[in-house]
């Protein structure tokens, strides 16, 4: 595993630099911003003792929410990306500061304080000169649990599109690279371990009190915000081309391969610049609010899950609506469906090979007299959609034992460590010719189709009409045993979906 891990980092430096870079310009605005405001309320609720009880109840309260929760909150107000990552890390990074500030305060000896006032001094004075400096280990104790947590925290941030090496963590899940997921735990790690090494010697220099050391310890500080500065300016004041594309793709293998199609035919054909932001969690339920206030300008999707989870419409989807589905993304969002590229990428059924031949399974309707027998998995949106997991059971007359919410990434894993009986799959997985699993038959016909084709804001097509040349290269560009062993070239035979797109694309001469 050691060998693998080096072998990633050799391979993927400037992936992985970038990707550091980016934890911790995210890491450190939100810290910064936490010892501004933490240390402000501290220091007020402790001048004020009456609104210390509200103050730290109201901070206690949002600490306990769910971090995946307080994003899904945020991202209606402040969508998707680092600024709504920098407002959750710094939402949890406020309960140390104010409270290490207000216990260090508080616990100054009062005959310090009273002798002070009794010398003349003001409450300024007694406050700069007298509580903060007595108060400052505990405040520095506080800082220190701080700045960790943040790091280790920021890690989620991928999950809404946010950079940060939580992307290299979330990415290896997703296309079952454990050398990846381990390379990126492993770095997460050792920055929070430098960062807390830097800040123990920080407090170190701040014990020391001649007239040299105030003047070093002066001249690093200035130099140690101009680097904090300079590093979280290039993460959130990256001035892009003023013609940048802004592509999503959804935590799925398949879809990094797709994004990254995209990205090297647009850059070849065209003088647009690319952002790709690769595997935003939540998928569509994400990326569609990003789309809708611009953050986002194409991704690929499903026209079956356009159907269900955009419109909103119940019944079943068939190809045949797909002018009534171009017509209704125009109406309500003033996007259209391009470059179609034509494979059907629709679930299935999958029982473990034992399970299937001990019942003798074959199709959908043979689960109805095991399935209370049986643990059943799936991602965690198939339990919410329209034609996911509720409609599945009533169709067919299913009632499992047990069901068991998954990243996709793990769904195979689990199934192939005996940890479920059934599961949710697609139809192009990579995996699923190398797992010891039974495809059942959709006897009732029940998954509508989802053909695979790029939504695109209106505006942008417009102001880009170049684009339409790169859209018709990719109507009807891929099968479903492409993207199946694409899918699988990345999962499975450890490739990177960019040397597999780019293969594709050079199979069919599509690269210069």
């Amino acid at each position: 595993m050691i060998r693998d891990m080096w072998s990633v980092f050799a391979d993927r430096k400037s992936f992985f630099l970038e990707l550091l870079l980016e934890h911790l310009g995210i890491s450190l605005v939100s810290i910064f911003i936490a010892i501004l405001l933490g240390g402000l309320v501290g220091i007020l609720i402790s001048e004020f003792q009456k609104t210390a009880k509200p103050a730290l109840g109201v901070i206690n309260f949002l600490y306990t929410i769910p971090s995946i929760s307080m994003l899904g909150f945020l991202i209606p107000f402040s969508g998707v990306g680092n600024v709504t990552a920098v407002i959750a890390l710094t939402i949890y990074a406020l309960l140390p500061m104010v409270r290490n500030t207000h216990t260090g305060i508080a616990n100054v000896d009062p005959a310090i304080l009273e002798a002070a006032k009794g010398m003349g001094s003001t409450k300024t004075q007694i406050l700069f000169k007298i509580k903060l400096p007595l108060a400052m280990p505990v405040i520095m104790s506080g800082m220190r649990n701080m700045v960790t947590m943040t790091i280790a925290l920021a890690g989620i941030a991928s999950f809404i599109g946010a950079g940060g090496l939580g992307v290299a963590i979330y990415r290896g899940i997703t296309t079952n690279n454990a050398s990846m997921t381990m390379a990126g735990s492993l770095m997460i790690a050792l920055l929070a371990l430098v960062m807390d090494l830097a800040l123990g010697f920080i407090e170190k220099r701040m014990g020391r009190h001649s007239v040299k050391a105030k003047k070093t310890n002066k001249i690093m500080a200035v130099i140690a915000v101009v680097l904090c500065l300079s590093i979280a300016g290039g993460v959130f004041m990256n001035t892009q081309q003023k013609d940048t594309l802004h592509i999503a793709t959804k935590p799925m293998t398949e879809q990094y391969i797709l994004g990254e199609m995209l990205d090297i035919l647009i850059e070849q054909n065209t003088n647009l610049n690319v952002e790709l932001t690769q595997g935003v969690g939540g998928g569509t339920s994400n990326i569609q609010p990003g789309m809708e206030s611009g953050e986002f300008d194409l991704y690929p999707e499903y026209t079956g899950t356009g159907w269900n989870m955009v419109l909103k419409h119940n019944g079943l989807y068939t190809e045949d609506l797909f002018g009534t589905l171009e017509d209704e993304y125009s109406a309500q969002f003033d996007m259209k469906w391009v470059g179609m590229y034509g494979f059907n990428n629709t679930y299935g059924l999958v029982v473990r090979r034992e399970i299937a031949e001990k019942y003798n399974l074959e199709t959908y309707s043979d689960l109805q007299d095991v399935a209370d027998s049986l643990t059943f998995g799936a991602e965690y949106d198939f339990f919410e959609r329209e034609d996911g997991y509720d409609a599945l059971c009533e169709t067919y007359g299913l009632n499992f034992g047990q069901t068991m919410d998954m990243d996709i990434g793990l769904k195979y894993q689990a199934i192939n460590q005996g940890k479920i009986d059934v599961m949710v799959i697609f139809t192009t997985d990579g995996q699923l010719s190398a797992s010891d699993v039974v495809v059942l038959e959709d006897d009732k016909q029940f998954y509508p189709s989802y053909i695979c084709g790029n939504v695109i804001r209106a505006e942008v097509l417009e102001k880009h009409p170049e684009l339409e040349v790169i859209f018709e290269k990719l109507n009807g560009l891929i099968t479903d045993s492409d993207m199946a062993a694409m899918n699988y070239a990345v999962e499975t035979e450890s490739k990177e979906p960019r040397d597999v797109a780019e293969d594709f694309l050079c199979s069919h001469d599509l690269l210069q």
